[in-house]
């Protein structure tokens, strides 16, 4: 078994590395015994923000973690970087919590791989 945490920086929309990080983050949490978690920084926090609307045929970062979390994936999101941009736990997608630069350093510490988007 492998663990993996995928920390994203990028803002949800504009640019393509959140996006990329996470379906990177998808096909590792589906490949068995694999233990996949997604840390979400700076503007990447507001990639976990509820009832996005995106234009028909464009990717849903909502709807991509939602289905991370359904294959096991754990997502945090922090809680200082929540704070900066006014997003409040009750906001956040389905399987995300607000998290802490403690729990990012744990993490950081099991992770067997650390990938930085």
């Amino acid at each position: 078994m492998a663990s993996y945490l995928v920390i994203l920086n990028g803002p949800p929309y504009g640019n393509e590395y959140s996006y990329n990080g996470l379906r990177l983050a998808g096909s590792l949490v589906r490949k068995a015994g694999n233990e996949v978690k997604v840390f979400l920084l700076g503007d990447a926090a507001a990639c976990a923000r509820s009832g996005q609307k995106v234009p028909q045929g464009y990717y849903n970062l909502e709807l991509m973690l939602q289905q991370f979390h359904k294959h096991g994936g754990e997502v945090g999101v922090c809680a200082t970087c929540m704070d900066a941009r006014a997003l409040s736990a009750e906001e956040l997608v389905e399987g995300c919590h607000r998290s802490s630069l403690d729990e990012l350093t744990n993490w950081t510490m099991d992770a067997d791989k650390v990938l930085v988007f």
